[in-house]
């Protein structure tokens, strides 16, 4: 789950997590804070280790105390090769708080549904190209495997 309100712009390779890819956009990312008088403003290297990319930031001195949300978080419904549909659930005090779908056209590089929160299909976004990357990896690995002799 991720902080509803961090604006994710590019890939963290060494955040320091044991796990990366259990992370809630699928690893670790910088950005930046869309909070409500913080806009634009760049968390530090810890904040993002333990709160951006993480949801239920209530550690975070920008968090609003009145929020729709308090975490995000995604997963793969359906992949259909080309067609791919994303869950999304929102949460606030650890209970749904909105969820729906999202759906992306690998075939045609662009999604079919969109989410109106510009954050939140940002984070989609980020979750789709971390999913897409664990998904070609595992075959290229089994692939430099068996050229073994």
């Amino acid at each position: 789950m991720a902080c509803p309100f961090f604006m994710p712009t590019s890939k963290l390779e060494d955040g320091g997590w044991l796990h990366p890819s259990r992370l809630p956009l699928g690893g670790g990312w910088i950005g930046h804070c869309s909070a409500p008088g913080y806009e634009n403003a760049e968390p530090s290297n810890q904040e993002l280790r333990e709160l951006c990319n993480l949801g239920y930031a209530t550690g975070c001195a920008r968090l609003p105390e009145e929020r729709p949300y308090d975490a995000v978080r995604f997963s793969i419904a359906r992949d259909r090769g080309a067609q791919l549909e994303l869950w999304f659930v929102c949460e606030s005090r650890h209970r749904p708080a909105g969820h729906g779908i999202l759906e992306y056209d690998l075939s045609l590089g662009r999604w079919t549904t969109f989410h109106p929160d510009a954050r939140i299909q940002k984070m989609a976004e980020c979750y789709l190209q971390s999913y897409l990357v664990r998904r070609i990896q595992p075959a290229a690995a089994g692939l430099t495997s068996s050229t073994n002799p």
